[in-house]
């Protein structure tokens, strides 16, 4: 879709996000993207991945001036779902479990999807396993029998207190044999991993780019336009920080 544009990174492959939604691609999300990106006057912004700790973060307030503007601003996944848990209120558009957990109060906290990637020239690999992908693998396993309950809240603790750059399945069950958790349980959930591993970042990453697709191909409907439900105010540094943009790289 012309004017579309989405800033994504190691949730989900950009091969696999075209198949999808027809878009322009960009990397993660930083401070002032969004703001540049409201230049092109866009038909609509999707946000998974962002860039946080040694890049500064997106702006609400940039977010909140593209939605003002009457761009529709999605937001999934990642930093897309921790923003659209604050600024839904205000117009933006959140999709997928992880919003809806972020929303609700249920997650608080931001390295539950926090993971470490590698560098853009290989697809921003991801090198560790995010929170909330822990989180919903080990209920499929209790629900597979493949797990009790009680050692899958004692795994999920394992993994909670692990900096999110050294989270993943083999640290985690090794701190869980450390620990004298079932041996039996163990190995079944690594023989059961392959397959039953659920990936709910990436999920709600598609789920966000069919929603985009759906919502936007209906021209002619209110749903696929945005209404600003707020005042938007033009403080002084907001006047710098519009003077000081520049383009957004393509």
């Amino acid at each position: 879709m012309s004017g579309v544009y989405v800033f994504l990174g190691p949730t989900l492959p950009r091969e696999d996000a075209a198949l999808e939604l027809d878009a322009t691609y960009l990397p993660p999300v930083a401070q002032g993207d969004v703001l540049r990106l409201c230049a092109e006057k866009p038909a609509a912004i999707g946000i998974v991945d962002g860039f946080f700790e040694s890049v500064p973060s997106v702006w609400h307030k940039e977010i909140l001036y593209a939605i003002h503007a009457g761009i529709p601003v999605f937001g999934a996944s990642s930093m897309g779902a921790l923003r659209a848990a604050e600024l839904y209120p205000f117009g933006m558009i959140g999709v997928g479990a992880i919003f809806e957990a972020f929303r609700d109060g249920r997650l608080e906290d931001d390295d539950e999807v926090a993971v470490i990637h590698g560098p853009a020239e290989l697809g921003y690999t991801s090198l560790s396993e995010a929170m909330v992908n822990i989180r919903r693998t080990l209920s499929d396993a209790v629900a597979d029998r493949v797990l009790t309950a009680g050692t899958a809240l004692r795994l999920e603790s394992i993994a909670k207190e692990l900096p999110y750059r050294e989270r993943g399945y083999g640290r985690m069950l090794r701190l869980g044999g450390d620990i004298d958790l079932p041996a039996s349980e163990l190995a079944a959930f690594r023989g059961w991993l392959p397959q039953g591993r659920f990936d709910q970042k990436r999920e709600d990453a598609k789920a966000m780019l069919r929603t985009m697709a759906r919502r936007l191909g209906r021209a002619t409907s209110d749903d696929a336009t945005t209404e600003a439900r707020f005042h938007f105010e033009h403080t002084v540094l907001w006047e710098r920080a519009l003077r000081d943009a520049v383009p957004l790289a393509m």
